[in-house]
């Protein structure tokens, strides 16, 4: 009786030309890594689900006690599927490579090696016509989840060698039993090859050598199919590290939009957009009490919550200002909601303060107070720049949403936003209520504007 099954082994070491790229791009580590992870996790469940299945099969074909001798057999591999999910990593492992060949020969020992438990006495060139090499097959087919191609090709290679060099050994060493192949001669004296194919004590080495060659050819081509499909993790690594790029300024859904859309962000356009500029007040008077390290720490605080509740709103980060940062609602794509999302971020950024102050007072830290200004009007969008681009916003929409943010310690106010926003979120029409509080101040001069405007003010 031989050992009618195998299973997938996990990954091993990384291929040298997978090592390159990773180390041009640790995004394309990052997914080298997570589809090893998934490739060991899916192989190992894999081999357990097909021990337990050939388990049960051995015991329904051979209902003897010698079974359990391929039960043994069949519990050694799930063991070593467990050690080389426990050891198994992206780069070059030694110990993963030899437990991967421990598994081809845990295999290739219970397929051609007679049962000891068993009493039958048959030649042992007779294990070779169960037709079990069919089942390595699968620990290759199971390479490619997460093997690199290398390895792949690898696995097919010590399997032929593992194999006919088994078959070769058997013949050389083993004593045939020249009774049996007499008698299977005498049956079939009139066809020489057939006598050949029956008799019980031939290796048929060429059959084995056919197998090899076949599964070797076979190994090679799952190993080029192994290479694509790592290029493809690069592609894919590439397009995560643009996207990681882009999350730096936009909001998460802004970047899905942008990962859709064929149009390029470099076309020039002219836009009504919602501009929002956010700054500490007093903080030269802040920062002259503290040391560098301190200045740096309270500004990564303050400009780390900003940023989320600007993403949070559905807004673009344009740029931090020292103490402030200003951010665009609008951009690089028009929305239905531009300037209610903007004074809405603009309102949220006030609660989180009051939050983070409250952390602040109990620490003994002076509270940090800022001035909002938020505009809505026309502005030109596109890169700028000669070798190095910058997607920019401007226009004069931008210079009076910073004036705006000036006109706060004048009026006392916290946020102070233009008639022309105001308007703009009425027509948008569902949060009226995000005025609630202001005050309006009419004819209100602006520095480098020629005409006032009526501003609208929220006070401390």
């Amino acid at each position: 009786m031989a050992i009618t099954a195998s299973a997938p082994a996990p990954a091993p070491a990384l291929d040298s030309d997978a090592a390159i790229f990773t180390q041009q791009s640790p995004y394309a580590l990052d997914a080298l890594t997570e589809h090893k992870r998934n490739g060991l996790e899916l192989a190992v469940r894999a081999r357990w689900i097909a021990m337990a299945v050939t388990a049960v099969f051995l015991v329904y074909v051979n209902p003897k006690w010698d079974v359990l001798y391929y039960h043994f057999i069949l519990l050694l591999l799930c063991l070593n599927g467990w050690l080389i999910r426990r050891v198994g990593r992206v780069g070059q492992s030694r110990l993963e490579m030899l437990l991967i060949f421990a598994d081809l020969a845990i295999m290739t020992i219970g397929m051609v090696l007679p049962n000891p438990l068993s009493s039958e006495d048959l030649p042992l060139a007779i294990q070779y016509r169960y037709g079990n090499f069919i089942y390595f097959f699968i620990i290759l087919a199971a390479g490619t989840l997460a093997y690199s191609w290398r390895t792949v090709i690898a696995i097919g290679t010590w399997t032929v060698l593992i194999w006919v060099s088994a078959a070769v050994l058997a013949w050389w060493f083993t004593t045939p039993d020249q009774a049996l192949s007499d008698a299977v001669l005498a049956i079939a004296s009139n066809n020489a090859d057939l006598a050949v194919f029956l008799d019980p004590n031939s290796f048929l080495l060429h059959q084995r050598v056919q197998e090899g060659i076949v599964f070797f050819l076979v190994s090679v081509t799952l190993g080029i199919s192994s290479r694509r499909f790592y290029r493809l993790i690069q592609s894919n690594a590439g397009l995560e590290r643009e996207r990681a790029n882009l999350s730096r300024y936009f909001s998460p859904n802004v970047v899905q939009q942008l990962s859709q859309n064929d149009e390029p962000l470099k076309q020039v356009r002219r836009q009504d957009v919602a501009v929002l500029f956010i700054d500490i007040i007093g903080f030269t008077k802040i920062a002259s009490e503290r040391d560098a390290y301190q200045v740096i720490e309270l500004l990564r605080d303050f400009h780390g919550r900003m940023e989320q509740e600007v993403f949070h709103h559905n807004g673009t980060l344009d740029k931090y200002l020292g103490d402030g940062l200003m951010a665009t609602f609008g951009t690089p794509l028009a929305g239905p909601r531009d300037a209610t999302n903007a004074l809405a971020c603009a309102r949220a950024m006030l609660e989180t303060l009051a939050k983070w102050n409250k952390i602040r007072r109990h620490a003994g830290e002076v509270e940090v107070k800022v001035g909002i200004g938020v505009h809505y009007g026309e502005t030109v969008l596109g890169d700028i720049g000669a070798n190095r681009l910058e997607y920019a916003v401007i226009g004069t929409a931008v210079n009076i949403a910073a004036r705006l943010e000036e006109r706060t310690r004048a009026l006392d106010a916290q946020i102070v936003i233009s008639d022309a926003l105001c308007q703009r979120i009425t027509h948008e029409g569902d949060r009226s209520d995000l005025k609630d509080g202001f005050v309006q101040h009419e004819a209100c001069e602006l520095r480098g504007l020629v005409q006032p405007m009526t501003l609208w003010a929220l006070p401390r």
